[in-house]
């Protein structure tokens, strides 16, 4: 003989009879109640969302939660650090060594002595120049020679007569004006060509030679052979010495006072990237220049490679001076909103999250400037999982 239902059972295939038939919503709900018997229960708490409790600003990690095994905690410590400078620069020639070449005269070019690119020594002839202005210039210098030695010899007659009481004392003295006039005249047009280079002795042509000043090489050519150049300011070409170039670097109003003649530099180039190099500072500049609020810091470096070219951007990085500071791993730190935070443990596993001012980036680390106390526990390790 079949045993007897519970009378829960019974109660539950009535229902399910009931609601299959259309019969009453109350028997629907009634099935419903029969299989709803596993559910979770209203009152139960749910568990934690990631394994952190929250009372307010507070944290909390629960016995149990992998959080434990993922967190890192430690005391944090003050240290002696130097704060590294990192600036924009950009590379100059050394204006000591660079000439622009400007023709004093005008004229045209019917000789170019030096091409871009070429090596050139001191005292090398770089283009020639047919001018009219040169053969003006030694036109004057020997009229003027000329007109002295006549106002010479007037002068010497002049004395003579003078001596002997038969010439006024005026024609002498207008004989001895008329001699120092023609000196100065002479002298102004001998510096004229002294100028040039030349001398009145040394020709009386009308090609004129330009010389270099400097040795180094052409590295910008403006003109060409038989083109007339009639502008006197205008640089036909520019040579320099690139062997030592100059690292202008511009360094903030508030790290001024870091920076000193004979610091050393590291320098890196977009141009080769994963280089270093090393220069010291040669001059800090001693005007600040109101837009950018920067001061000019110049540092020389070697080029006997060509390898650093005028133009060329650079990041400078000087080594401040050593000081006290709190660093924390970078992992430590997070950033919530405008706010730079930690989280500092009030208690085993408990923690509160506190605003700090940061200061240098110091590789993987960074240094806490306010906020922080040594001895202080903090979170080093991803303390971005306890960021609401």
């Amino acid at each position: 003989m079949q045993a007897a239902s519970s009378p829960r059972g019974a109660r539950c295939r009535v229902a399910w009879l009931a609601c299959s038939s259309f019969l009453t919503f109350g028997a629907c709900i009634a099935l419903a109640a029969c299989t709803g018997s596993t559910a979770q229960s209203i009152g139960d708490a749910p568990a934690p969302a990631g394994g952190v409790v929250r009372n307010g600003d507070t944290a909390s990690i629960p016995e149990g939660s992998p959080l434990r095994k993922s967190l890192m905690v430690a005391a944090v410590q003050g240290e002696r650090v130097e704060r590294p400078i990192v600036v924009p620069g950009v590379i100059e020639a050394d204006a000591a060594r660079l000439v622009k070449i400007a023709p004093p005269v005008s004229g045209r070019i019917i000789e170019l002595q030096k091409l871009l690119g070429d090596s050139v020594n001191k005292g090398d002839a770089l283009l020639v120049i047919d001018s009219s202005d040169l053969a003006q210039a030694y036109g004057d210098a020997a009229k003027a020679r000329a007109a002295l030695a006549l106002a010479q010899r007037n002068l010497q007659r002049q004395s003579e007569l003078a001596q002997a009481e038969i010439t006024a004392r005026k024609d002498l003295e207008q004989a001895e004006s008329d001699y120092a006039q023609a000196k100065s005249d002479e002298q102004r047009t001998q510096a004229r060509l002294a100028q040039l280079g030349t001398s009145l002795d040394g020709g009386n042509g009308r090609h004129y030679t330009l010389h270099s000043p400097i040795a180094g090489r052409v590295i910008e050519l403006n003109g060409a052979r038989g083109a007339f150049w009639n502008d006197t300011n205008a640089p036909v070409m520019t040579v320099a010495d690139l062997s030592t170039v100059w690292v202008a670097a511009s360094v903030r109003e508030k790290d001024v006072a870091s920076v000193f003649v004979g610091q050393v530099a590291q320098i890196t180039f977009d141009a080769y990237e994963g280089e270093v190099s090393v220069g010291k500072v040669r001059y800090v500049g001693e005007v600040l220049e109101p837009d950018t609020r920067t001061v000019k810091v110049r540092i020389a470096l070697d080029n006997a490679s060509r390898r650093y070219r005028p133009g060329m951007f650079a990041k400078v990085q000087f080594a401040g001076a050593a000081h006290d500071a709190i660093v924390v791993p970078a992992t430590a730190v997070v950033q919530s909103g405008f706010d730079t935070r930690v989280f500092v443990e009030t208690a085993p596993w408990v923690f509160q999250p506190r605003n700090v001012k940061t200061g240098a980036q110091l590789g993987e680390r960074i240094e806490v400037i306010g906020g922080l106390q040594p001895g202080e526990r903090i979170v080093i390790r991803d303390a971005l999982l306890l960021n609401d």
